[in-house]
């Protein structure tokens, strides 16, 4: 494979992650009176706050995009997707551990209006 089509893909890799982690965020909006799709995002949360709080498994999304660098010449980052880009642009002297509790505080707040939602009876049945 080229140096020019691994940088292609890896940036289309890139953005599959932003859409993966901006589904992660707003789903429960989408999800409304959508039961199937309500229950796989809850499955995406659930996956989310794991592949954040644990050591393992790596993000498979990860590990394809610095795959797909390191192929184009790139040199690759290490550690955690939200880690690299948050950490890196958006706050550059936060603690990781907090980047980490803030997305284990926003999945568990989306599993939160689910269980607003069972309790009311829409997504059980």
């Amino acid at each position: 494979m080229g140096k020019e089509i691994c940088r292609t893909l890896a940036a289309a890799v890139l953005a599959l992650h932003l859409l993966w982690i901006a589904w992660v965020i707003g789903g429960a909006v989408l999800t409304r009176r959508r039961r199937m799709l309500a229950w796989f995002h809850i499955i995406s949360l659930v996956y989310s706050i794991l592949i954040e709080a644990l050591p393992w498994p790596p993000c498979p999304l990860t590990l394809l995009e610095i795959w797909l660098e390191a192929r184009a010449g790139i040199i690759p980052y290490h550690g955690p997707f939200l880690v690299h880009y948050l950490d890196a642009i958006v706050y550059p002297d936060v603690p990781v551990s907090w980047l980490i509790a803030g997305a284990v505080v926003v999945c568990g707040f989306n599993l939160a209006v689910y269980a607003f939602r069972f309790r009311r009876g829409s997504l059980k049945r």
